[in-house]
């Protein structure tokens, strides 16, 4: 019984993790969007071309 116990968390844990990385592969690929959009739709200063963000 003890080892059917360990497989089925073993199983459960894998599928956990493999859903979190599948997640964190998408939020990776929205933020580099938003990054290269943000150097599409960088403002002009004084004539001179400035980052779309502060820092």
């Amino acid at each position: 019984m003890v080892p059917i116990l360990l497989v089925l968390l073993l199983i459960l844990i894998l599928f956990g993790a493999g859903f979190a990385v599948e997640a964190l592969w998408w939020i990776a690929v929205a933020v580099l969007v938003i990054w290269l959009l943000g150097f599409l739709f960088r403002t002009s200063s004084g004539g001179t071309r400035s980052r779309w963000y502060r820092w």
